[in-house]
């Protein structure tokens, strides 16, 4: 891979900010009525590629106290069954200021696709699962709102981001892997990463990666970046989609030999 820089195109906020400035009006969306008692002291809990296992994502959100903060950290949408009401429960999370929202490299490729329907360009989306379930008027409604998706979220001692930093200009990289994994130095903190499925929470040094695969029948995982407690619930017991670097183990193994 060679990676190319991600300038970011929308504010990053630091923690205290409710939504780390993605918070255009929101549309109707679903309540999360079955939330846990509130923390005495609210935490911040990271979970990734969602992948439209909304339902998997309803149940994980229900398990975390009513005023802790959630962090999704990208590719909410696309490979799951139920796309629509994933991202209509991620972003009644940031209407009502409990979460925030990132972009993920799924999220900036549907942009970037919806940009080049609007040239003319639409066979850009013919292998978008997000657009054949939503249809093309439902996605341009989305649009305005995953534009304005932030790339970082910053915390104390702590950072979330969908895949990492380009190490040669510490610019945050949607798709980056290796590269970042192997000359991270330390100066975001800890970062907090999805993008790369494994079987369970993996810790290179300084980064954790949380993405177990939800879509690929593994759990659903959120990761308290204050306190290092996992929750986690069943994902897809008939997944569509197969990765054949999660179901060989490769991800964790390789984070195993890098820490």
């Amino acid at each position: 891979m060679s990676p190319q820089a991600i300038t970011p195109t929308a504010p990053v906020a630091p923690s205290g900010s409710p939504t780390s400035g993605n918070r255009p009006a929101p549309g109707p969306s679903p309540a999360i009525d079955n939330a846990a008692p509130a923390s005495p002291s609210p935490r911040h809990w990271v979970i990734s590629d969602v992948h439209g296992c909304a339902d998997a994502l309803h149940q994980l959100v229900g398990l975390l106290p009513a005023d802790d903060r959630v962090v999704l950290c990208g590719d909410v949408i696309n490979r799951g069954p139920r796309i629509e009401a994933a991202m209509e429960l991620a972003w009644h999370l940031v209407a009502s200021g409990r979460g925030v929202w990132l972009m993920g490299n799924h999220e900036q490729r549907l942009v970037q696709q919806l940009r080049g329907e609007a040239c003319g360009e639409r066979h850009l989306l013919a292998g978008s699962d997000t657009y054949r379930q939503l249809g093309g008027r439902s996605c341009r409604r989305w649009l305005e709102r995953l534009e304005q998706l932030p790339l970082v979220h910053w915390g104390e001692g702590w950072t979330a981001t969908h895949a990492g930093f380009d190490p040669l200009t510490w610019q945050p990289h949607l798709t980056v892997r290796m590269a970042f994994w192997q000359h991270y130095n330390g100066r975001f903190g800890t970062v907090i990463v999805g993008h790369t499925p494994g079987p369970q929470v993996r810790r290179i040094r300084d980064i954790v990666l949380i993405d177990t695969g939800a879509c690929y029948g593994g759990p659903l995982t959120a990761f308290c970046a204050d306190t290092g407690e996992e929750r986690s619930v069943a994902g897809l017991s008939a997944p569509r989609h197969s990765d054949p670097s999660w179901t060989t183990g490769s991800p964790g193994r390789l984070a195993g030999s890098l820490s």
